[in-house]
Order: structure tokens, then C-alpha cells, then sequence
């Protein structure tokens, strides 16, 4: 195996024997095949015309496939050979297609018998087709960086498609950019050009996913959000799906038990719809990587609805249960219901009934719900605020947390912040300093959080919307910084989505991505003013010209 798509790469440069991040090798050699069949699936739908069925059936084949080789998302090796065979089988469907549209080429395409011989064959063709396949660094460094993009756009595509949107527009580009990583005529410029086209379709999948939530949900309110534990018995909810928790919320109503949101799935309690239901009672714990310890003290089940999840331990994985993406040998899966019907969270819901109510690991509330609609309800204030000088500058601080010591840095950051500026945030970067008292400007906390690192297009429409207020030509003259914090690939799109827009000078951490050649660094260095992080006090002066 080679891996390095997520900020944890083993020592700065790949994965090569076993995923820090817990993925075993021969899994991860799975994905690789099952990206190779997506490019091939893709590169032929590109020239043949797909009937209305097909199409759809590629297209969701393709974002969910992209979605379950994110990072910690799913672990298992059974669920990924089932998937490559159902990669196969839509390849050769595609490819009779083709033939027969293209009868005066030079030859019929066919499928290689790959899943002759059983497992060993396939797990043999795996190892030829990984990251390194490509020789040349630059031209891999770029290829990889609009994979990763790809993946990112896809988890966003996921979930709007949970709730009923697409976009044939998104959809299509996705296959004509994993095709382009088949094409070795494509150099560097024409490999940067891609990366800056995703990022226009990152802009418009966030977008889409945006109107979709807040289309079946509301728009996200300011709201006080319980952090302590209630005495009833409940059932914890990670990950990002926001369809799962509704269902699963109508599915315990009367039950006597309480549900609880932990790591990403705080933001569902901004939502008016969620609101209805009185036992929807808080959030339990923080971000993905503690669930180790706060899945042992939750007694009750837990739900993980996207990725995210880490190798559980013994002690809580007859409680686990995974859903959509999600995986892990021998942890309950609860399936899709037949024909759109909501999943039956049933076998959760008994267990919980068994259960000691949750340990409480700590207690009060903390605030949340600045989405766009939020922020720019007050707009007014805000731009009075910066013109008086009450806040001098904003500073975007979202992204991903992570286990590493070094991500202690955006603690002290924050802590350090002069009491004018406000951090905007999105994702679970905020773990590191949501439960802080930062204090307020004019009735405004200081850490304004738009929602899960799905609602970082709130912070985009914020700062567009800021430009235009103070009646601005270049977005970078606003009063904003970007210091994020990335871990896995929906942090990708979205550095591609600001990318596009041309917000320049942003500065990520802990460390720089171990995909992003010497070469790839320059160019973004020069084009975009991309920075890494180094300590504090120095980069509090970079960041504010002191």
C-alpha cells in the first residue's frame, strides 16, 4: 500500500505498511482498485450516451464509491470486494455501450476477466494500480489533489443527494476529471487548470448541499447547546448525515430515550426542524478523535453515520453500529430500507432500553448557529462594528482537529487572539476552542460557528457578502486571515472552492499536505500566497502586521 490523502501521512510522507489512521493494507490496496475501475468507468461514459436510468445509477455509483475512501470512513475489507465486483459489473455495462456506439472504431473494448482466480487475482491487480502508479512527482502531486478534491466534492454531493439534490453539472465533471488522471498527455498547467476548475464545482456542490439542508431542515439558528448528560438511557450519533439523525429521531419519539449529537453532529441543533423533538437533548463529547474514550463513557449505542470513525475498542464495539459509508469488521451495519423507506434503527433502539444512562464527562452549554442567514440577519452590526474598530479583524479558522500535539497550536492561538478580532468557523477544528470564554463583541461571541465542515460554504457567502458591504473589488482587502487546520479531503475542496474565488495567502496546519510535491508547493506559494503555520507569537504578528 501507499497512502498519504489525509494530514496524519506516516512521517510526513505515506502510509506503507498500515493506515495511522487504522486502514490494514490489504483494504487500502482495495480502494485503489476500486478508484482505478471509477476512472475507467468514467473515461468511457465519456464518449458514449448514457440512457437516463444508466446515467443516474453511474452517477451515484461514482459519488458513493468517491465517499467510501475518505478517510475513516470505512475499514472493511468485505464490504470493498463486494464493491469493486459491483464497480466491474457497471464497467462492462458502460463498455457494451460503448462498442455498440462506437462500432467503427478500430477494435470492441473488453473487460479483463479480473475476479478470474478468485481473491488473489484481484488483490494482485490492486497493488499495480495505487498512487504510485504515476512515475513523474509534479504530475502525480497534481493528480492526486484533484483526486482528493473529487473525494471531498463527493462527500458533499452524498449527503445533498440523501436529501433529494443533484446537479448533472457537478456529476459530470467528476468523471471527466478521474478520467484526466488516465490521460498522460496532460502536463502540469493542464493539471492546474482542473484543480481551479474543481474548486468552481466545490463552490457549487457546497452550494447545493446548503440548499439542500436548510431546504428540508431551516436555516441554522443561534442556539445554546447542552453539553452534560441527562438520566435516561441514549443513543449517541457521529458522524455528519443529518437524514439518519431525522429518522432516527422519529423512530425513538415516546421511547423513553434520549439522543445525543457528538463530534460533527453538534450542528443538527441549530436546525428549527430538529428543535420539535424534546428528547433531542445535547452534545456529548468532542471531536471524532476522543471517541475512544467518550464512546466507553456513553454506555449506551452508537450510531456512525459517515466517516470519522476510529478502530473501536472491545469495550464498546457490541455497542457500534455503522450506517451508509461507514465500516468496520464485525461492528452491526444498519442498511438502506427497501424502495426510499427510512432505515430501522430498531435493534438500536432495544439495546439503548438496556443501557445505564451516559457518564457525564462534563456539563453547561456552549453557543453555535452563525451560518450565512445568521450572520448576515445582523450584517448591519457587524460592518458598524469594523468600521468603528470594535472588531478589527475576522479571522477563518475552520477545518478538521486531529490527534497530533501540534493542533495544541490553534488552542493557543485563539487563547492569544487580541479581544477585536472574531474566528469563524466551520468543522471540528473548533473543538479546540468552542469551550473557551472568549468573551464577546457587541453581543457577538468571538467564536462564531457556522456548522460541520459540510457548512463551510456559509463562511464563503459570509465574506462575499462582506466584500459587498464594504464595497470592495478584491476579496482579499476584507479584514480576514485564514489559519486552518485540514485533515482529510473535504478540507481539500474546500481549500480548492476558496482557491477559485481567489482568496490568496491562506496558511494550513499542522503540517503541509505529503501529496503537494516541492514543486506543487512553489507554484501555489506564487499563484496563491499558500503558508504553512509556525508558532504562535510569530504568526499572530504575520497575521496582524505587528
Amino acid at each position: 500500500m501507499f497512502c498519504f490523502q489525509c494530514q496524519e501521512a506516516s512521517k510526513g510522507t505515506g502510509c506503507t505498511i498500515a493506515g495511522v489512521c487504522g486502514k490494514p493494507h490489504d483494504v487500502a490496496n482495495l480502494m485503489d482498485l476500486l478508484m482505478y475501475t471509477l476512472k475507467g468507468i468514467s473515461l468511457l461514459s465519456l464518449d458514449v450516451a448514457l440512457p437516463e436510468e444508466l446515467e443516474r445509477r453511474v452517477s451515484l455509483f461514482i459519488t458513493d464509491s468517491l465517499f467510501t475512501t475518505i478517510t475513516n470512513a470505512n475499514f472493511d475489507r468485505e464490504f470493498f470486494l463486494a464493491r469493486n465486483r459491483e464497480a466491474l459489473e457497471l464497467r462492462a455495462e458502460v463498455r457494451a455501450l460503448w462498442n455498440a456506439q462506437n462500432a467503427d472504431a478500430r477494435r470492441a473494448l473488453h473487460d479483463a476477466a479480473m475476479w478470474e482466480g478468485g481473491e488473489d487475482r484481484f488483490d494482485a491487480k490492486a497493488r499495480t494500480v495505487g498512487v504510485l502508479r504515476t512515475a513523474d512527482e509534479d504530475i502525480r502531486s497534481l493528480r492526486e489533489l484533484l483526486i482528493y478534491g473529487l473525494k471531498g466534492m463527493a462527500a458533499y454531493s452524498y449527503h445533498a443527494w440523501q436529501l433529494g439534490k443533484g446537479d448533472a453539472g457537478i456529476d459530470a465533471f467528476m468523471r471527466r476529471a478521474l478520467a484526466a488522471t488516465l490521460d498522460d498527455t496532460l502536463g502540469a498547467s493542464e493539471l492546474v487548470a482542473l484543480n481551479m476548475e474543481a474548486g468552481k464545482y466545490g463552490v457549487d456542490a457546497m452550494a447545493m448541499l446548503d440548499a439542500a439542508n436548510t431546504g428540508a431542515y431551516g436555516n441554522p439558528e443561534v442556539t445554546k447547546v447542552k453539553i452534560g448528560a441527562g438520566s435516561r438511557p441514549g443513543i449517541l450519533v457521529s458522524g455528519h448525515d443529518l437524514k439518519d439523525l431525522e429518522e432516527l429521531l422519529e423512530q425513538t419519539e415516546g421511547a423513553g430515550i434520549d439522543i445525543y449529537t457528538h463530534s460533527e453532529m453538534l450542528p443538527a441543533h441549530y436546525y428549527p426542524a430538529f428543535k420539535k423533538y424534546e428528547h433531542f437533548y445535547g452534545n456529548y463529547g468532542n471531536a471524532w478523535w476522543k471517541q475512544n474514550r467518550e464512546f466507553e463513557s456513553f454506555n449506551g449505542p452508537i450510531l456512525m453515520t459517515t466517516n470519522c470513525i476510529v478502530p473501536p475498542k472491545d469495550s464498546y464495539i457490541g455497542r457500534l453500529y455503522t450506517t451508509g459509508n461507514t465500516g468496520y469488521p464485525g461492528v452491526a451495519h444498519i442498511h438502506e430500507g427497501a424502495d426510499g423507506a427510512p432505515k430501522d434503527f430498531s435493534a438500536l433502539i432495544e439495546q439503548a432500553k438496556t443501557c445505564a444512562p451516559p457518564t457525564e464527562i462534563e456539563s453547561g452549554e456552549i453557543v453555535g448557529g452563525f451560518a450565512h442567514h445568521a450572520v448576515l440577519s445582523v450584517a448591519d452590526q457587524v460592518v458598524d462594528a469594523v468600521k468603528t474598530g470594535a472588531i478589527r479583524r475576522f479571522f477563518v479558522m475552520a477545518g478538521c482537529d486531529g490527534r497530533m500535539k501540534s493542533r495544541n497550536y490553534y488552542t493557543d492561538f485563539a487563547e492569544q487572539l487580541p479581544q477585536d478580532t472574531v474566528i469563524l468557523t466551520a468543522g471540528c477544528a473548533k473543538y479546540k476552542y468552542n469551550k473557551l470564554d472568549l468573551g464577546e463583541i457587541g453581543g457577538l461571541p468571538r467564536v462564531l460557528d457556522a456548522g460541520q465542515c459540510n457548512d463551510s460554504y456559509s463562511l464563503v457567502v459570509i465574506a462575499l457578502k462582506l466584500k459587498e458591504a464594504f464595497g470592495l473589488d478584491d476579496i482579499n482587502d476584507l479584514p480576514i486571515s485564514y489559519n486552518i487546520a485540514w485533515y482529510e479531503q473535504k478540507a481539500v475542496i474546500v481549500l480548492l472552492s476558496l482557491l477559485h474565488l481567489g482568496v490568496k495567502n491562506i496558511h494550513l496546519g499542522p503540517t503541509l499536505p505529503a501529496f503537494l510535491s516541492p514543486n506543487v508547493v512553489n507554484v501555489l506559494v506564487d499563484k496563491f500566497g499558500i503558508g504553512g503555520i509556525t508558532n504562535v507569537e510569530d504568526d499572530m504578528k504575520m497575521f496582524l502586521g505587528a
